[in-house]
């Protein structure tokens, strides 16, 4: 009994994910950023929304949250990312994923340091011309 109880509760754990890694599987509205732009987002209270950004961590991509948005406007949930294909290189998307509170707005920045290393700055001067944010003006209605 304690031998299929284990091999359950395993199961359980080993089906529980949402597939390919991801702690979600529910984007809900993608909203498509880039570095050096500023989107405006508008959603109603209660909706998943994620901000996404052309992502290649293979060549030195290194999206981050600089700082949490208002929580009694947006909460964050996960950062996920999806690779374009199988192929060494070929990219893919970061996802920045929220659920909407209440009415107001926010501002969410999102920084690509490009090649920067564990330190997060740029060390060379190509690294500081390719690095950058991506800015999302969160309302929500």
């Amino acid at each position: 009994m304690m031998r299929r109880t284990a091999a359950a509760a395993l199961l359980a754990l080993l089906t529980a994910g949402c597939g390919g890694g991801s702690a979600v599987s529910d984007y809900g509205t993608v909203v498509q950023g880039a570095k050096g732009s500023t989107v405006q987002v508008e959603v109603p209270p209660g909706q998943r929304f994620s901000l996404a950004v052309a992502d290649n961590p293979s060549v030195g991509d290194n999206w981050d949250l600089v700082a949490v948005p208002d929580a009694k406007v947006a909460s964050f949930i996960s950062e996920e990312r999806e690779s374009a294909g199988d192929a060494p290189g070929s990219g893919g998307t970061a996802y920045f994923v929220f659920n909407s509170k209440q009415r107001g707005t926010t501002e969410v920045r999102l920084r690509n340091c490009w090649r920067c290393g564990q330190d997060k700055t740029p060390s060379t001067e190509e690294s500081k011309q390719q690095s950058g944010e991506a800015i999302f003006a969160i309302t929500v209605k």
